[in-house]
């Protein structure tokens, strides 16, 4: 590793630009978990709900197993209702909370399962008015799910717009509304999809890979005192 001595001239930050290339940058790693369900066949508010719900103080690959895991039992919310808490639990055993994680599931799919169309409606309040689902949660199902135009914080989107310089604030919430405020659009949903394994592969929380880094000329490198 080594000391980072930080310049003092970067080039002016555009952001479709520095998307442009992470988009070709994460290329060779997974994708963001809610993001391959859905191109899995599960991308429905409710898939998406359980899947991020189950993705909380959980790892990526281990969350994907697991909604997999959950949905080849039970792929619907009557299915799910079928089901009793304490075997939803023993079908995700790996995910952390699980104990916590089960009867929300279930207690979603009776939601799910009343509701019109027998799924949860694709708006902010719906969301997370839900068990376990906060504002991280509702914002990607939005994106994801229901196509709407709505931005994930979660860690790594934090950390990285703020290492760029791109955001300031101190924590997620308040990062989620200064996105808000001036990322275009048209970005709003892949910010999460790009962000996730650039921020897991390259731009890590400790000792980033500055070296090899897309977008090195344009962040400001908030914060980094050693990279690799």
């Amino acid at each position: 590793m080594e000391s980072i001595a930080h310049e003092s001239r970067k080039t002016a930050f555009d952001i479709t630009k520095v998307l442009a290339c992470i988009r070709r940058a994460i290329k060779p790693y997974p994708k963001a978990m809610l993001f391959e369900l859905a191109e899995r066949g599960f991308g429905s508010v409710f898939h998406q709900v359980c899947a991020c719900i189950l993705s909380v103080r959980t790892l990526d690959e281990t969350s994907l197993k697991t909604s997999l895991r959950l949905f080849e039992r039970a792929a619907s919310p009557k299915e799910m209702l079928l089901l009793s808490v304490d075997e939803i639990r023993d079908l995700i055993f790996d995910s952390t909370f699980a104990g916590q994680k089960a009867p929300r599931l279930w207690e979603i799919a009776r939601i799910a399962q009343g509701s019109p169309g027998g799924d949860i409606a694709c708006d902010f309040e719906s969301l997370t008015a839900l068990p376990g689902v906060g504002p991280k949660c509702a914002g990607l199902v939005l994106g994801i799910a229901c196509g709407k135009a709505a931005i994930g914080v979660d860690i790594h989107v934090h950390r990285v717009t703020h290492r760029w310089g791109y955001t300031k604030a101190a924590t997620p919430e308040k990062t989620l509304r200064e996105l808000q405020a001036k990322l275009p659009r048209k970005h709003w949903v892949e910010i999460n999809e790009l962000l996730v394994p650039f921020g897991k592969n390259i731009c890590t929380g400790a000792a980033p890979k500055c070296s090899t880094c897309p977008v090195l000329d344009s962040c400001e490198q908030v914060g980094v005192s050693r990279h690799r």
